[in-house]
């Protein structure tokens, strides 16, 4: 019989936790020299991060953190972002990450609603952070990435802390994007987010490549981003971070060249502006492995990528902040045949397309989307309701209506909330705007219902130009829908704008088109 009070027990129980910075820990041991981190010039080894991560830990306690405890984090891509996360994690606490494109107001909420008893800043979003605090008093303290960070590190020594952060306790709260109003703040334990990493890199290749040079591309406030920094880590990639607050495609091209980035993540319009960057198919990429997600890709996207990217292989990732980024994943081996699928479930999760009683659908019929498995959210920050809804009949409900052929495959065909019923006929915004988004005078495309006398509702396309001096007429859209859609499914108005507004991940924010142009 073992004694499990043991030190030396002990000590091999606590290096086996599932715990995020337990997860470090040992990378650190198992890789102690490679390169973890790199912005720009700065580079930091596996040690040196375990290291700072654990000066900053001790930093934080004594600012007043203990295990329960929010943290808002309000900055942009820096390595002390990630170390930012790693230390609040390493006491027990709860890490939220923060919108730094939201305004004040909806900073306060966010910091408001979790009552965050710090918050890390960064002098970007210093002034952003100020104007928010003026509005709540949960707030206790604040830590400027810059000397004040430098000077937080130094006072403190680096040797390990023993405190022990169970599996199960909350890591994360990451709160949605808030398309349909104000956000809720989902839940991500420790034990959520390492399964994630683990079943996403057995599903992309059945290994764990070590030495992969992975560009973060997307901000860290996001799921794609923070797991992308986290994710990598646990395998002893080297994770390259794109600075800065605002998308250069350009200059995303010239670090994937310089770097020699063999795999990285964006949204479908941020691939889209890569593939238009002038020569970028004569660069010399050592790009193997390219992902898109978060929002649906147009046709032309996917195109273009094949175009540009003949060599990589190219995957589907889909998912939702609720299920740590990705649950279905098109590999590179189906990506021709199944072209516009979301491919299939990775392992270790439970899938169904389902009708409003929770029965399976069939092949070729449309249904909720639903999930189960160790990826999956235990609930909503504050918000028991919310989560007693999302779980009903003990599965996740996604919101993304689906269906499924007959090899398993699975292909999004809208939001729930998106859909459109006019006339008693359901109409999907997705298939709409893939037929739109193929006339050669359009360049973007969102369809939305607005309310109708005799129909309850009918489609609006709101399109730009792809040449602003020469835009779609909606005849002109009408006439290229007419043998590729039913006639209700046609748009009855047509509304042509210079941009697309979206969230901070690329997604087309509909409710403000619906808020825009309702009448």
């Amino acid at each position: 019989m073992i004694a499990a009070s043991h030190p030396d027990v002990a000590a091999a129980t606590a290096a086996g936790s599932m715990a995020l910075a337990n997860q470090l820990a040992r990378t650190a041991r198992i890789y102690p020299d490679r390169v973890a981190l790199q912005l720009d010039e700065t580079r930091r080894t596996y040690t040196e991060l375990d290291r700072r991560v654990n000066r900053l830990a001790r930093a934080l306690r004594e600012r007043g953190v203990h295990a329960g405890d929010r943290v808002a984090v309000l900055a942009t891509n820096h390595i002390e972002t990630a170390e930012a996360f790693y230390a609040v994690l390493r006491l027990g606490a709860i890490v939220v990450p923060v919108n730094f494109r939201l305004v004040a107001g909806e900073v306060a909420y966010i910091v408001h609603d979790c009552a965050a008893t710090l918050m890390i800043v960064d002098p970007v979003t210093a002034p952003l952070a100020e104007a928010a605090l003026s509005e709540v008093d949960c707030v206790r303290s604040t830590l400027c990435i810059g000397d004040d960070f430098e000077a937080a590190l130094a006072a403190e020594p680096d040797d390990d802390l023993d405190i022990v952060v169970p599996e199960h306790d909350p890591a994360f709260i990451m709160y949605t994007s808030g398309t349909t109003g104000r956000p809720k703040g989902a839940v991500l334990t420790h034990r959520n987010l390492v399964m994630a990493g683990m079943l996403q890199r057995i599903a992309a290749g059945g290994k764990c490549p070590n030495g992969e040079v992975v560009l973060l591309g997307v901000p860290m406030f996001h799921i794609a981003g923070m797991g992308t920094a986290l994710g990598r880590l646990l395998g002893g990639d080297r994770v390259v971070i794109y600075s800065g607050t605002g998308f250069d495609p350009a200059g995303v091209v010239d670090l994937l060249a310089r770097e020699q980035i063999t795999t990285t993540f964006f949204v479908p319009s941020q691939w889209q502006a890569i593939c238009a960057v002038p020569g970028v198919k004569e660069r010399n990429l050592a790009l193997s492995n390219i992902t898109w997600g978060a929002s649906p890709a147009t046709p032309s996207t996917l195109q273009a990528l094949a175009d540009t990217f003949p060599n990589a292989a190219a995957f589907t990732a889909f998912g939702q902040t609720e299920t740590c980024a990705t649950v279905c994943l098109l590999r590179a081996e189906d990506a021709v045949r199944k072209r516009g699928s979301i491919g299939t479930p990775i392992p270790g999760l439970e899938v169904r397309i389902v009708d409003e009683e929770l029965r399976d659908v069939k092949p070729g019929e449309v249904g909720e989307i639903v999930y189960r498995g160790p990826v999956i959210t235990p609930g909503y920050w504050g918000k028991p309701e919310a989560t007693a809804e999302a779980f009903a009949g003990g599965w996740f409900h996604s919101g993304d209506l689906c269906k499924a052929d007959e090899d398993g495959f699975i292909w999004v065909v809208d939001r729930k909330k998106d859909m459109i019923i006019s006339g008693g006929e359901n109409i999907y915004c997705a298939e709409v705007e893939a037929v739109i988004d193929s006339h050669p005078k359009v360049g973007e495309v969102a369809v939305i219902g607005v309310k109708h006398e005799k129909w309850v509702q009918t489609p609006v396309a709101v399109v730009t130009a792809a040449d602003p001096a020469d835009p779609p007429t909606l005849d002109e859209v009408v006439e290229h829908c007419r043998d590729k859609l039913a006639s209700y499914k046609k748009p009855t108005a047509l509304i042509v704008v210079d941009s697309l507004p979206r969230t901070a991940t690329g997604k087309v924010q509909k409710f403000e088109l619906r808020r825009l142009y309702a009448d």
